[in-house]
């Protein structure tokens, strides 16, 4: 049970050094980090929470 705990946690930790690598120093680049679709579909995700939360989000950046 412990190592499945440690592998689990090496994969997370592993993701976030790639995301942490890769997409950081795009972002303070400025370039895109998701696609004219993913644009798309992170828009609607918001339109949705907001409207099931009946507040509007502030955008992250």
């Amino acid at each position: 049970m412990a190592l499945l705990i440690i592998a689990m946690l090496v994969v997370v930790v592993l993701g976030v050094t790639i995301v942490g690598v890769v997409a950081v120093p795009a972002h303070r680049d400025g370039r895109d980090l998701l696609t004219r679709k993913g644009e798309t579909v992170a828009r609607s995700a918001r339109r949705r929470v907001s409207s099931v939360t009946h507040k509007p989000l502030s955008r992250t950046h």
